[in-house]
C-alpha cells in the first residue's frame, strides 16, 4: 500500500508508455512542484463518467518546457497499475487530491503460440490503419500499441485491469478479429463510393 499524489483525466496510461502532459491548473503546478522537489511518482486516474478506482502509477522523466506562468510541457512514463483504496480531495494541506492504492500483480506468462497469434494480428491491425512502424516481437506486449488499436475508453480501462498477459492478449485478439474484418469491409465499401463517382466503360451484355 502507497500514497500516491492524484492527477485524475480522462484517458488510461499503460505501463511502459511514454506520455507527454501540458500542466497548467495551479493544484496539478503544484503537484508537479512537490514531485520534482520530494522525487516522488504520482498516479493518473482514470476517469470516465466518474472517478474509475483504477489508474497508473507514473514518473515525471524530464520537464521539457517551463512557461514563465508557471505551466509546464513535461515527458512522463507508466509504471505499475493500482486501484484506489481511498481518494481525499485535495489531499491534506494540499491543492490537489490523493489517497492510498495497492498495485495490481501481473502475471507476465504467455505461450509462444499466443504471442505468435497475437503478433500476426498485431500486424495486420496496424497497417490497415496506416501505422506502418518496425515491430520487434520480442519487446512488444499488450499495452506497446494499446492505444493505436481502436479501443474505447472503457475497453482500454478494462484491459489495464486485467492481471495477466495471457488474459490481455486473449482479449486483444478478440479485438481484433472483430475489428479486422470491419475495416477491410469499409475500406471495400470506399473503394466502391470511389468508383461511382467516375465515368465507367460497361461491356455491351450480350442475351
Amino acid at each position: 500500500m502507497m500514497y500516491l499524489p492524484f492527477f485524475p483525466l480522462k484517458l488510461v496510461a499503460f505501463p511502459g508508455e511514454e506520455l507527454n502532459l501540458h500542466v497548467f491548473e495551479p493544484r496539478y503546478k503544484e503537484l508537479l512542484a512537490d514531485v520534482e522537489e520530494n522525487q516522488l511518482t504520482f498516479g493518473i486516474c482514470v476517469f470516465t463518467d466518474k472517478l474509475s478506482g483504477y489508474g497508473t502509477e507514473i514518473l515525471l522523466e524530464k520537464v521539457k518546457k517551463r512557461y514563465e506562468d508557471g505551466r509546464l510541457d513535461i515527458q512522463t512514463r507508466g509504471l505499475r497499475v493500482f486501484q484506489i483504496l481511498s481518494f481525499d480531495n485535495p489531499a491534506p494541506g494540499k491543492l490537489y487530491a490523493g489517497g492510498k492504492v495497492s498495485f495490481l500483480k501481473n502475471d507476465p506468462v504467455i505461450t509462444s503460440i499466443q504471442h505468435h497469434e497475437f503478433i500476426f494480428y498485431l500486424k495486420e491491425m496496424l497497417h490497415l490503419l496506416n501505422f506502418e512502424m518496425e515491430i520487434d516481437p520480442q519487446s512488444v506486449n499488450s499495452f506497446t500499441f494499446a492505444h493505436k488499436l481502436g479501443l474505447s475508453l472503457d475497453e482500454e480501462l478494462a484491459l489495464l485491469q486485467m492481471t495477466s498477459e495471457s488474459e490481455r492478449t486473449d482479449f486483444l485478439i478478440g479485438h481484433f478479429k472483430r475489428m479486422i474484418p470491419a475495416i477491410k469491409a469499409l475500406e471495400i465499401a470506399k473503394e466502391k463510393i470511389k468508383l461511382n463517382g467516375h465515368f465507367k466503360y460497361l461491356d455491351p451484355l450480350r442475351f
